[in-house]
């Protein structure tokens, strides 16, 4: 899946020692341009991903990732892995975000007594047209 959206936080990076060795990983915030904007977190992990992209606050990314989830002691957990990150033109990306929509015009005045919410009644007829 690909998502494209500027980054508004750089957490903090975590790493540690497996049975496989050392490892590093970076987490990072993701806001998109949508009339209701939408925030994600997703992580890199490889201390060589963090440094081929070099992530920075304030970029314009398009970012390719994956989930999933895993089961830790009966709890389910979703992990957002980016696999790949393309930088975006900051021009490019404010022409294609959404326009706000131009303010409706209000309806023209009404003519000749056309503003009445009902059709005028001649005497004697009634204005209920109920069929009961």
């Amino acid at each position: 899946m690909d998502l494209q959206g500027k980054i508004i936080a750089v957490l903090p990076e975590r790493s540690g020692v497996s049975a496989r060795g050392e490892w590093k990983a970076g987490s990072f915030v993701l806001e998109t341009h949508d009339q209701y904007p939408k925030k994600m977190v997703f992580d890199v992990f490889g201390a060589d991903r963090l440094a081929q992209f070099a992530i920075k606050a304030g970029e314009e990314l398009i970012v390719s990732f994956d989930i999933d989830a895993h089961e830790y002691q009966g709890r389910w957990y979703n992990s957002i892995r980016a696999w790949n990150v393309q930088r975006v033109d900051a021009a490019a990306a404010q022409a294609a975000a959404p326009v706000a929509a131009a303010p409706v015009a209000p309806a023209p005045a009404p003519v000749d007594g056309a503003n009445a919410p009902f059709p005028a009644q001649s005497e004697g007829e009634s204005t209920d047209d109920l069929p009961f």
